[in-house]
């Protein structure tokens, strides 16, 4: 029995060129690597709210969204991080959107398995069309000295 085998690489693949825009490119790598909330907040990019969020507890998770690095995306899991759920006290916030700006909201009590990824694939989606250039040249042109003549 004869078997093929290639050794180096493949001369079909040599000399082909990708063409694509920058944005599109930085897209691909942030929806490719979303890393959600785990050992410290300053080394991720996705929140998931998972389970209800009490008035005590919400000052705790704004200040945790806060030190995340820009950009950072926030998934609402279940019923109460959506809306409260079924506790309607004083004690509970009625909703995480309250108190953090969410993109993506999975439903359920609790939510189902294909439901939370679902919601990763609908953030990659939103991630992937999101302009990346256009928004550093727009905050470079804020922050942007105004040049002043050498002779005044």
């Amino acid at each position: 029995m004869r078997t093929n085998t290639e050794i180096g690489y493949d001369s079909k693949i040599e000399g082909d060129v990708i063409v694509t825009t920058v944005d599109a490119a930085l897209n691909w790598f942030r929806k490719n690597s979303v890393w959600p909330m785990r050992f410290s907040p300053r080394q991720a990019d996705c929140m998931i709210v998972a389970g209800t969020v009490t008035y005590k507890m919400a000052m705790c998770v704004k200040r945790i969204y806060d030190q995340m690095p820009e950009p950072k995306w926030v998934i609402a899991m279940g019923a109460c991080a959506s809306t409260g759920g079924m506790y309607r006290s004083y004690a509970v916030l009625q909703g995480v959107d309250n108190i953090i700006p969410v993109d993506v909201y999975v439903s359920g009590c609790p939510p189902r398995p294909e439901a939370v990824l679902d919601a990763l694939m609908k953030l990659q989606n939103k991630i992937s069309t999101q302009p990346v250039l256009r928004d550093l040249v727009a905050v470079k042109a804020l922050h942007r000295e105004p040049k002043v003549p050498a002779g005044i």
